[in-house]
C-alpha cells in the first residue's frame, strides 16, 4: 500500500524506523527488534539507508521481509549523493522487482571526498523527480523543522522543501526536534508555502548520552532548558537517564497527538523495551 495513502485513511498513523547493523554485522539484530515491535502494530516500518556497497542490499533485505514476514508495509530510505544515475536506477529496479513501492529520498551527508567530484546528483529534489516519473512509487522526503544544517535560513530551506513538493513528494517526514512549538511553527509556515501534504513529527527518544550527544551535534537542534537539565542530573547515570528520556518522549507524543498531527514517526534506535513503553503509554496503541 503507498503510505500516502495510510496517511488518507487512519490519524494518527504510527510508524517505527529501524536500522541495518553495519557490514559484516549479522542481520539478526535488526529482525530481533522487528520480532520485539510487531505486535505493535505499527502502519509501515521505515529502514535507514547507507550509501555505500552492502548496506544498500541490507535495506532491500530488510524492507522486503518487514512486508513479506511481519505483514507491514514497508520504506525504504534511498539516497543519492554517492551515486550515478545507473546506480540509482539499477536499485530502483531492485526495489520494484521486490515489491517496494514506498521510498524516502534522500540527497545524503555529503563525504568530504565528493566535496569537488562531479556528480549526479546535488538536491534530494532531484531524485524525488525521477522516482516519481515512473509512477509505481509512493516517494516520501525529509522536513527539518529548525532548517537544514547547511542552510543559511530557514526561509531558504522551505523553499528547498516546496521544491521536494513539487518534484513529487507525497508525504513529510521531519528531523527530531525537542520542542513542539518549533515543530507547530515550522508546520505552520510550511502552510503558508502551500505545502498540504501529511508533515509528519520525527521523535527520537533520548536513551543514551553518547549517542544522542553525537547526533545533536551532527544535526544541530535546539535543546530546551527541561532537557538540559536532564542531562545534568542524569548524565551519569545510563539507566535513570534511559527512564527520563522515555518520560520525556512520552510528554512529547502526547502533545502532539493532542494538537492533532497526521501520525508519529518514532526513531527506534533498535531498542525495544523503551519504544514499546513509549508506545504504549502515549496510547498510541492499546496493550493487549
Amino acid at each position: 500500500m503507498r503510505i500516502a495513502d495510510i496517511y488518507k485513511r487512519e490519524k494518527p498513523v504510527l510508524s517505527l524506523e529501524v536500522f541495518p547493523p553495519k557490514p559484516g554485522y549479522s542481520l539478526k539484530t535488526v529482525f530481533r527488534t522487528l520480532d520485539g515491535l510487531k505486535d505493535l502494530n505499527p502502519s509501515f516500518v521505515s529502514v535507514t539507508y547507507a550509501s555505500q556497497g552492502e548496506s544498500t542490499d541490507r535495506t532491500v533485505q530488510i524492507a522486503s521481509r518487514v512486508r513479506d514476514e511481519y505483514s507491514c508495509e514497508s520504506l525504504a530510505h534511498l539516497t543519492c549523493i554517492g551515486h550515478s544515475k545507473d546506480e540509482v536506477t539499477q536499485v530502483l529496479d531492485n526495489l520494484e522487482t521486490q515489491g517496494i513501492v514506498n521510498i524516502l529520498a534522500l540527497r545524503g551527508d555529503i563525504p568530504e571526498e565528493f566535496v569537488h567530484r562531479k556528480r549526479d546528483y546535488h538536491f534530494a529534489s532531484e531524485l524525488i523527480k525521477e522516482i516519481a516519473a515512473r509512477e509505481n512509487f509512493c516517494v516520501g522526503a525529509a522536513a527539518y523543522p529548525e532548517g537544514h544544517i547547511e542552510s543559511k535560513r530557514i526561509s531558504h530551506d522551505l523553499d528547498n522543501l516546496k521544491s521536494k513538493v513539487d518534484a513529487g513528494a507525497e508525504f513529510l517526514i521531519t528531523q527530531l526536534f525537542f520542542d513542539n512549538r518549533i515543530f507547530y511553527d515550522f508546520m505552520e509556515r510550511a502552510h503558508l508555502r502551500n505545502i498540504k501534504v501529511p508533515l509528519v513529527p520525527g521523535i527520537m527518544p533520548i536513551l543514551n548520552y553518547k549517542q544522542i550527544k553525537r547526533i545533536l551535534m551532527m544535526c544541530e537542534v535546539s535543546i530546551p532548558a527541561k532537557l538540559l537539565s536532564m542531562f545534568d542530573k542524569y548524565s551519569h547515570d545510563p539507566g535513570d537517564l534511559a527512564k527520563a528520556g522515555v518520560e520525556y518522549a512520552i510528554e512529547q507524543i502526547q502533545d502532539l497527538v493532542e494538537e492533532g498531527v497526521e501520525g508519529i514517526h518514532l526513531y527506534t534506535m533498535n531498542r525495544v523495551n523503551q519504544v514499546r513503553e513509549i508506545v504504549f503509554r502515549s496510547n498510541l496503541r492499546e496493550q493487549q
